[in-house]
C-alpha cells in the first residue's frame, strides 16, 4: 500500500525522518505492507515542492542546517530535495496555501485514507501555531496527521482531538515528548482500565545535559553550545533553558494522560541559569542530584502542574538520569508506579517516533480496507 506523505517542515527532524524511511524501506514493505511516497514538502527557508507521482528524492545532496554552529551527525546524511519552487516560503500563510493546494491535488489518496501530513515545524509555546492550523486543515481534508511538535498537543489538544474524530482520521504525536519512547502509546494501547493519577519526570534533554556537565565543572555556555551543535536544543535556546519546552511537554502529557486542559502558560515554570552550577555541585557533594523535574497530578479542583529545580535523593530513579537521558514515572491506580527511561535520545529517536506513528496509521488503513471484504464474505456464507 502506498502512503502519500506531505511534509510540513523540513529541518533536522524532518530530514532525518526522510533518511530513516529510506533505511527502513524494505522492512516497511515486507513486514507492514507500507510504501511511503513523499508527494510534497514545504520548508521555511528553501521553498516548496509537490508532485503527485512523488517528489524526486533520488537526487539529493547533504546540506547542513545553518541554525547550529556545526552540522549534526546522522547515521546517513540529511536530505535536501531537488526541484523546490524558487519562491522561498517565509511565513505561515505561504505554507498554509501550499498545504491546501497539496491536499486538493491529493484528494484521491485522502479519500482512500492513504494521505498523511507530517508536521515538524518550530515550537510555539503560546498558541501552538501555526502548527495547530496545519493539523486542523489537514484533518478537514481527510488526511491523517503525525507530528513531533508538542505545541498543538500542549495548546489545542481537545479541539484537535475532536477534529480528528469528526474527520475519522488519526492524529498521532508520539514524538512530542521523550523522542521515540512510546509514552502515549504505552498508556493508550497497553493499559486498559488503568487511571493515571499523575507523573513526574525529566523531559528536557538540553537542561539535563547542562546540569550534568556543570556538576563535572564544565561551563553552562559550553554545554549549551554542544547541545545546539548536536541539533538537540530548540532553535531558540531560551525555550529549553527557561523551562518553556519542559512546560509544553508537561502540559501535553497532562492533557493526554490526565484529561487536563492546560497550556504551557498554566504550568508553574522554572528554568536553569549558570548560577545553578554551584547548587548542582554542592548537592552532588552530599550524594544528591539537582534536576529540572516536570510534575503533574490530579487534585480535587483539577490538575496541577509545574517544572522546577529539585534536589533529589541519590537513590531516586530520576537522580540516575544522566546527560541527554530522559525519564518519566507514571503514578497509576492499579499498577502503582511505572518508570520509563530513555538512555539515549536525539534526532534519530524523534524521527523514529514519526516512523512508528506512520506504521500505526498504515496498520489501521489496512485493517479498515479488509473489514468490508470480511463482511461481504460473511454475508455470502
Amino acid at each position: 500500500m502506498i502512503l502519500d506523505l506531505i511534509l510540513i517542515g523540513f529541518g533536522n527532524v524532518g530530514q532525518r525522518f526522510v533518511s530513516l524511511l529510506d533505511e527502513q524501506r524494505t522492512t516497511l514493505a515486507r513486514q507492514y505492507g507500507i510504501s511511503p511516497r513523499i508527494v510534497g514538502i514545504a520548508t521555511r527557508r528553501h521553498g516548496q515542492a509537490f508532485s503527485a507521482r512523488g517528489v524526486d528524492v533520488a537526487k539529493v545532496r547533504p546540506k547542513p542546517d545553518t541554525t547550529y554552529p556545526s552540522p549534526p551527525t546522522y547515521s546517513s546524511p540529511p536530505y535536501v530535495v531537488s526541484g523546490f519552487s524558487r519562491t522561498v516560503n517565509r511565513n505561515a500563510g505561504d505554507t498554509l496555501a501550499f498545504l491546501r493546494d497539496a491536499l486538493r491535488k491529493s484528494r484521491v489518496a485522502a479519500r482512500e485514507r492513504r494521505l498523511v501530513v507530517v508536521e515538524t515545524t518550530t515550537l510555539d509555546v503560546n498558541r501552538g501555531e501555526p502548527a495547530a492550523s496545519y493539523i486542523r486543515t489537514a484533518l478537514a481534508a481527510k488526511a491523517h496527521v503525525i507530528t513531533a511538535n508538542k505545541g498543538p498537543v500542549a495548546c489545542a489538544y481537545a479541539a484537535l482531538r475532536r477534529a480528528a474524530a469528526r474527520a475519522d482520521r488519526r492524529w498521532l504525536f508520539e514524538g512530542a515528548v521523550m523522542d521515540g519512547v512510546p509514552v502515549f502509546n504505552l498508556v493508550r494501547e497497553t493499559m486498559p482500565a488503568v487511571k493515571i493519577l499523575g507523573f513526574r519526570g525529566i523531559v528536557n534533554s538540553t537542561t539535563n545535559f547542562i546540569l550534568t556537565a556543570m556538576e563535572q565543572g564544565h561551563r553552562f555556555e559550553d554545554a549549551l553550545a554542544e547541545m545546539q551543535a548536536r541539533g538537540i536544543a530548540e532553535a531558540d535556546a531560551s525555550l529549553d533553558i527557561d523551562g518553556w519546552d519542559a512546560a509544553a511537554k508537561t502540559a501535553a502529557l497532562a492533557n493526554v494522560l490526565l484529561g487536563a486542559r492546560l497550556t504551557p502558560a498554566a504550568v508553574e515554570r522554572q528554568g536553569i541559569t549558570p548560577e545553578a552550577a554551584a547548587r548542582a555541585i554542592e548537592a552532588t557533594s552530599r550524594g544528591r542530584r539537582l534536576k529540572l523535574v516536570a510534575r503533574a497530578a490530579r487534585q480535587p479542583r483539577g490538575v496541577t502542574a509545574r517544572v522546577s529545580l529539585e534536589e533529589l535523593a541519590g537513590d531516586d530513579p530520576l537522580a540516575q538520569i544522566e546527560g541527554q537521558q530522559n525519564a518519566i514515572i507514571l503514578s497509576t491506580d492499579l499498577l502503582a508506579e511505572i518508570a520509563v527511561v530513555q538512555r539515549g535520545g536525539g534526532l534519530t529517536q524523534t524521527a523514529y517516533a514519526l516512523l512508528a506513528d506512520l506504521v500505526t496509521i498504515g496498520r489501521a488503513v489496512t485493517a479498515s480496507a479488509a473489514t468490508p471484504r470480511r463482511r461481504r464474505r460473511a454475508r455470502r456464507g
